[in-house]
């Protein structure tokens, strides 16, 4: 047992001995999908996609319009979401890199003290052995050490096949959802919550789309947008307005439908009167920037990649329909549910509790969310144009540097498609030198020295020939 996990008992343990008898905690629903960036729901001003439960959702909740994944990529914000800290720290700044079983993670945390816990879906943060390609790696169970804290289990590593989708148990058993799996690990959800009503349980749901391919949702969300002329974003050239479009079609498709599974997620919760005392939050771990400024994927400082939506409700304690504009990154969420829940925070943690600033006690003092790219991969290699950047994303600007200086400087409330790059112009020197200030304090509190990327993966004993094809283990 490590300090942390042994001082947490000792807390619960003083508790009990000296007969406090504390209020009824809260059940915790986690749903985040992969992919789905901030922009895409009607309560964010996207008139054409269909998202009547989130946005009714939007309505009785918190919203944070900046929800920021630090390292806008899976394996590293999930990392980040487990542990509570920055992806140099955890280690996980690379996708199929495996996060260390003896990391003391959130669900070990609800787990001590009092909590049923569990988790359906995609995973993620297994990693596997040298010589095993993604592809190999992906398929594996993952052993009962390496969940984290996590007791009911039904998990993929990773799968974007949605429709011939197959998960684990927690004896390693393999089967496959029935249908499109987001519907089926939604059902299951529910399931799991009829079974758990007596509480207290802390549920974590994790779909695999929006994520490509985005032509495979069901036919009946996909019949919505066949017809719909869709209209891109000003910063998504003409060129590629095609292709554009029909991705977006099926995007939407996968969005709409997990839209349904938000709203059935609610409104089965209501039905069983657990909605008051749950703490429900529906997130993503990363955008998709669908050819905005002509790019692809993740993994780079845009809105496109870094937003996603965020959404937490609250009812016994957080009035709802308010919009939060403080920054709010993946290492605040761990602290921040643990807070909620008046749980003890690991002092491994690296981010902030939001708690006394959402219930409205204190202010919270936040210059703006770190955004990194340590190393560049796989859909953003250095061939395709991939580099490493360091930079902060405020409440309305966005700066990030490269390893050779300044490079992208954005006025987000004067430019909300970030198509006026005001890097090195002089009449925003005084700007520009400001939020170098507060990148500079933050890459010191987390003792990031912005090496090149081959020096963290030499350091952390990944494999690494500098192409695509990084694997391998942590030794």
């Amino acid at each position: 047992m490590n300090f942390q996990k042994a001082f947490t008992l000792l807390l619960v343990g003083t508790s009990i001995f000296y007969g406090c008898k504390a209020e009824k905690k809260p059940n915790v629903v986690f749903v985040f999908a992969d992919q789905w960036r901030a922009q895409d729901s009607g309560y964010a001003g996207n008139t054409q996609v269909l998202t009547p439960g989130l946005d009714q959702l939007a309505k009785e909740a918190l919203v944070f319009e900046n929800a920021i994944s630090n390292i806008p990529v899976c394996a590293p914000a999930r990392a980040s979401l487990m542990t509570g800290k920055y992806p140099l720290s955890h280690g996980v700044f690379y996708n199929d890199k495996p996060l260390a079983s003896d990391e003391y993670c959130v669900a070990e945390v609800f787990k001590d003290n009092g909590y049923q816990t569990g988790y359906i879906g995609k995973w993620h943060i297994n990693g596997h052995a040298h010589g095993m390609t993604n592809t190999e790696g992906r398929l594996l169970p993952v052993s009962a050490d390496r969940r984290q804290g996590f007791d009911y289990w039904k998990v993929h590593e990773c799968t974007h096949n949605y429709n011939n989708s197959v998960y684990f148990d927690e004896n390693d058993v393999k089967h496959k959802w029935d249908g499109y799996d987001a519907i089926a690990q939604t059902e299951d959800a529910i399931q799991y919550i009829k079974n758990h009503q007596e509480g207290p349980f802390a549920l974590f749901l994790s779909w695999g789309p929006p994520h490509a391919p985005y032509e495979t949702a069901p036919q009946k969300y996909r019949d919505l947008y066949n017809d719909m002329d869709i209209q891109l974003r000003p910063n998504v050239p003409d060129s590629l307005a095609g292709q554009t479009k029909e991705w977006l079609k099926g995007y939407y498709a996968h969005i709409t439908a997990l839209d349904d599974c938000i709203e059935r997620l609610q409104s089965e919760i209501r039905k069983m009167g657990l909605e008051e005392n749950t703490i429900f939050v529906f997130t993503s771990d990363h955008g998709d920037m669908l050819n905005s400024h002509a790019q692809t994927k993740k993994q780079k400082p845009w809105d496109e990649s870094i937003k996603v939506p965020f959404v937490l409700k609250y009812p016994a304690k957080l009035k709802g329909g308010v919009q939060i504009t403080k920054p709010f990154s993946y290492p605040d969420i761990m602290p921040t549910l643990l807070g909620l829940c008046n749980l003890p925070i690991p002092e491994s943690v690296e981010g902030l509790d939001y708690t006394a600033f959402l219930s409205g006690k204190e202010d919270l003092e936040v210059d703006g969310a770190l955004i990194t790219c340590p190393v560049p991969f796989h859909q953003w290699s250095y061939k395709r144009g991939g580099r490493e950047f360091r930079g902060i994303r405020t409440e309305r600007y966005t700066y990030a540097k490269d390893l050779d200086g300044p490079w992208l400087l954005f006025d987000n409330e004067k430019d909300p498609y970030q198509l006026a790059n005001l890097c090195n112009k002089a009449e925003y020197t005084e700007l520009q030198a400001d939020l170098e200030v507060k990148l500079q304090k933050m890459l010191v509190e987390r003792k990031d020295q912005f090496l090149a990327g081959a020096e963290y993966m030499e350091a952390w004993g990944y494999e690494w020939d500098g192409s695509d094809s990084i694997q391998i283990e942590k030794k």
